[in-house]
């Protein structure tokens, strides 16, 4: 796991203190057709718990202090101590003023069901606002899916049985696989996938699926702002331009994973005083990540440039 490279900007430099980010209004979107009114910004599941539960359950309390309503997890984050975390952190009520998600990767009905049964237990809650199948990389994977007795039989169910009110799928290794699961199914209602400044220059999630998630009117998370990790590692840019990138593309909300209260405090106040980049400042930007390193290098979660097996089976939420 590649240790997520966090925002480091100084409040003064923005003119805001982060004493006061509790004044600002938290930016919102509508999370496609699902309805849903999220925060521009999304608590990751899996860098949330890296450092503990207590840590997690600050991390939570002070989001929803400062005005984040979305929060991510997975049934596999930390063997489940995501999902756990969230239940003992939003107990006494705090539950219903939050949207909640969590993610299933076993692609059969019944292993799909037994995790959302096991995800509902450890958070402590009948119901999830959305559940998403997690991490699609192959086309195998697509064909278990949609197939007899696959994961997606699980999901309408379970959205029939009103234990989801959403559902939705995320991936980051191959957008032809998005594709066919775009393709594949109407029902869907939201999509997770990379959306960084150098996503375009090699097997670009933004220049193929993104256009026609929209054109569907589904909702869109973006995740990998900083490539887990792989964009300011390599010195390709800087923490604040991944986060003005990412936002400033047609996407919802910004799935971003945090470890401290601090860090917390840092990418709220840069969605609460973000700018978008104009045409211009994009192209200028791309023309020079191009020059790179691009490709698997940086991304390690995208199939490899000679067809090698998977690479990155990790937390989506960096």
């Amino acid at each position: 796991m590649h240790r997520r490279t966090f925002l480091q900007v100084s409040s003064s430099a923005l003119g805001v203190s982060l004493t006061a980010l509790g004044d600002e209004l938290m930016p919102m979107a509508t999370l496609g057709k699902s309805g849903l009114r999220v925060s521009r910004l999304t608590v990751g599941g899996y860098h949330m718990r890296v450092r503990g539960e207590e840590g997690g359950i600050k991390i939570i309390h002070r989001a929803m202090d400062l005005g984040v309503n979305f929060f991510d997890s997975a049934h596999k984050y930390h063997d489940g101590a995501s999902d756990q975390t969230y239940g003992k952190a939003l107990g006494g009520g705090r539950r219903q003023k939050v949207l909640l998600m969590t993610k299933a990767e076993i692609r059969t009905r019944d292993g799909a069901m037994k995790e959302l049964e096991e995800s509902l237990t450890r958070m402590r809650t009948d119901y999830l606002d959305l559940w998403q199948c997690h991490e699609v990389s192959t086309h195998a994977e697509v064909d278990q899916i949609f197939g007899p007795g696959g994961s997606l039989e699980a999901f309408v169910a379970a959205k029939k049985q009103g234990k989801v009110r959403h559902i939705g799928f995320t991936g980051h290794h191959d957008p032809t696989v998005h594709q066919r699961l775009l393709d594949g199914y109407d029902g869907w209602e939201t999509v997770q996938h990379p959306v960084n400044l150098i996503d375009p220059h090699y097997l670009s999630f933004i220049n193929s699926v993104l256009p026609n998630i929209r054109k569907k009117g589904l909702g869109l998370l973006a995740m990998k702002s900083n490539a887990m990790g792989g964009i300011t590692n390599n010195r390709i840019a800087s923490i604040p331009e991944c986060l003005r990138f990412t936002w400033s593309h047609d996407i919802d909300t910004l799935v971003s994973g945090v470890e401290t209260v601090e860090q917390l405090e840092q990418n709220v106040l840069a969605c609460k005083t973000f700018k978008k980049m104009s045409e211009q400042e994009q192209i200028s930007l791309l023309a020079r990540t191009k020059i790179g390193p691009v490709g698997s290098k940086v991304e390690n979660y995208k199939k490899s440039e000679n067809g090698a097996g998977l690479r990155h089976r990790d937390g989506d939420s960096g």
